[in-house]
């Protein structure tokens, strides 16, 4: 299976795609510039010490037709504008949304969130793509691209997927368990992912208040 990181070039997308290239799965990290692509892999192949060739780098369009399926890395300010550039290539596939509606995304507190007319980010990209034979996922908010690219150890996060499509949800959770320590929770209907969402600036509030980058979630009992 061919995973395409859309947005690729920040720090989460970077993370993930540094995760999955490591355990051995072919990842394309997409952009708007190709050039940007290409200078992420190159760092991921230095960081990996390793030539790679499960991994390469193309715009964003390109990666959407060549991926299986796609992870949407980029933050609340790039979302639609990303989504409409996309939005003609994504027929038949599974997005999995990672946005945060977070405040430092337009100028604003790290640690709080921005509510949203949809009632999530997730929500929010399912709408505008709702006339596209698309299945929308909401995973990986929750996972710091700090523990991402920490590789010399396990993520001890659980993650928190959300959606409307069993069989998606079920693609995106295997998907997240290649990544070393971490736990998919299946959380039900795509609008939990208002909640989940809501996470995120809360953990990025625990990491300043505590002085570190790690912060994860754990959901015991399960």
């Amino acid at each position: 299976m061919k995973i395409g990181i859309i947005g690729g070039t920040g720090d989460q997308g970077l993370g993930l795609a540094l995760r999955f290239a490591k355990e051995g799965e072919q990842v394309i990290i997409g952009s708007r510039d190709v050039k940007k692509a290409e200078k992420a892999v190159n760092l991921l192949k230095n960081i990996l010490m390793d030539e790679c060739p499960n991994v390469g780098g193309m715009t964003n369009e390109e990666t959407c037709n060549k991926a299986d399926l796609l992870v949407l890395t980029v933050p609340l300010q790039a979302q639609m504008v990303t989504l409409k550039s996309i939005k003609d290539h994504v027929e038949g596939k599974i997005l999995i949304d990672a946005t945060v509606p977070m405040e430092s995304c337009l100028g604003g507190s790290p640690v709080k969130y921005v509510n949203m007319w949809d009632g999530s980010a997730a929500e929010r990209t399912a709408n505008f793509l709702k006339d596209k034979n698309v299945r929308v996922v909401s995973a990986f908010n929750n996972i710091s691209a700090a523990s991402l690219t920490n590789i010399d150890n396990n993520v001890e996060c659980d993650c928190l997927i959300s959606g409307d499509d069993s069989e998606a949800k079920k693609e995106a959770m295997q998907l997240a368990e290649k990544i070393p320590g971490v736990r998919a929770i299946d959380c039900g209907d795509l609008e939990n992912a208002r909640i989940v969402e809501k996470l995120t600036p809360l953990l990025i509030n625990l990491n300043i208040r505590n002085k570190i980058k790690l912060a994860g979630i754990r959901i015991t009992g399960i």
